[in-house]
């Protein structure tokens, strides 16, 4: 591939209803959309995932930003690249900002798909069949809008529902009307890192509740303790913000901080990250699934050309275009049929981007090398 040039959007995008976690409320999506240019007119397409707050991780829609305008971008336009996973050489003077690299790194995986005439899920050694889709229930204010929203889910499809909590809600009590409502509801619940081993007692009913997974109970730097808590409990602990690196989920397996892994390429760097984690841990016997970040058709798009390859036998979060956005900016939109989501026939991600939509709802954009800029934007 050679990369004759970059655009890189932001857009803002209202949600269809607030998304409330242990970080705050969320109502709108800034979201950053990178297209990479090759010859011949050829197109790829990327997304950030970084969130408007540090609540997640370090980085932000801002310092993602700066990272790509400045560091990354200027330094990739007219290089001759055989393989996307090459950038990250390129780009070893930059350390961290994975989120970052992870836009680049994913529109080059597109381009290269695109140019060579193959889907996305072909080059990285996926099946494209319909993969099971799991959706995700932010915090509510009580325990009847949550039965309410977990039944709407079901009757919708999906193949799994996950459950937001945090130890300043009514965890147990909100987690236990749902089970006893729905007893054979595969079920699983999203600490956000919000618990410390002190917290036991309470985690120790979680794991009472007949759950598939507990994801991320305690911070992110604690793998020790999360060692120690799964050495206390029934139920498979499942590391999110804990895992940045394959050499996170060495460290992890080897200490047995966890049972099961949720892989977000953007979270880790990119898709090659993301499938050589899918590989380390298949070899190993370790479940994998696709977590989401609110994304976009284009990164869901990604998200669900990864979840094809073998070792990702649980459902993850993707959940269809119309469970967080009104329209969406990708054509066609995805959707959810028998509580699974897939692609059409394509080439690259399968989508195409809608470049009317995403420019009327762009708020700035920056072009490198030779793009032609004509996304909208100051």
């Amino acid at each position: 591939m050679n990369l004759t040039g970059f655009e890189l959007a932001e857009v803002v995008l209202p949600l269809r209803e607030p998304f409330v976690t242990a970080a705050g409320a969320r109502r709108e999506r800034r979201v950053l959309l990178l297209r990479a240019d090759g010859e011949e007119g050829v197109q790829g397409w990327g997304e950030c995932v970084a969130g408007e707050d540090p609540g997640y991780s370090y980085e932000t829609t801002d310092t993602a930003w700066l990272i790509l305008t400045e560091h990354v971008l200027p330094g990739l336009v007219g290089r001759e690249v055989m393989d996307p996973r090459e950038i990250h050489q390129a780009l070893d003077p930059v350390r961290g900002h994975p989120m970052a690299k992870a836009a680049a790194e994913m529109a080059l995986w597109d381009l290269q798909a695109r140019e060579l005439g193959v889907p996305l899920w072909e080059l990285l050694g996926g099946s494209g069949e319909p993969v099971p889709a799991g959706v995700v229930v932010g915090l509510l204010p009580n325990v009847d809008a949550l039965l309410r929203t977990v039944e709407r889910h079901i009757s919708s499809g999906y193949a799994r529902v996950k459950l937001k909590v945090d130890r300043a809600s009514e965890d147990v009590v909100r987690v236990r009307a749902v089970r006893e409502r729905f007893p054979e509801l595969p079920l699983m619940v999203d600490c956000g890192a919000s618990y410390t081993l002190a917290d036991l007692p309470r985690l120790r009913d979680l794991d009472a509740l007949g759950l598939t997974m507990i994801e991320q109970p305690l911070g992110h730097e604690d793998l020790i303790d999360h060692a120690a808590l799964q050495s206390e409990l029934d139920t498979a602990v499942c590391l999110d913000e804990s895992i940045r690196s394959e050499g996170d989920v060495r460290l992890a397996l080897q200490i047995g901080a966890c049972r099961v892994i949720n892989v977000k390429p953007g979270r880790v760097g990119g898709l090659g990250a993301a499938r050589a984690i899918h590989d380390l841990c298949r070899d190993r016997g370790v479940p994998v699934w696709c977590g989401g970040m609110l994304e976009t058709g284009i990164g869901r798009a990604h998200n669900i050309s990864l979840a094809t390859l073998p070792g990702f036998t649980l459902p993850g979060d993707l959940s269809e275009s119309r469970r967080y956005w009104e329209r969406d900016i990708i054509d066609p939109e995805i959707v959810l049929e028998r509580g699974r989501v897939g692609l059409p026939a394509g080439t690259g991600i399968c989508v195409e981007p809608d470049v009317e939509r995403i420019s009327r709802l762009a708020v700035r954009s920056q072009a490198f090398g030779r793009s032609a800029r004509f996304i909208g934007g100051s």
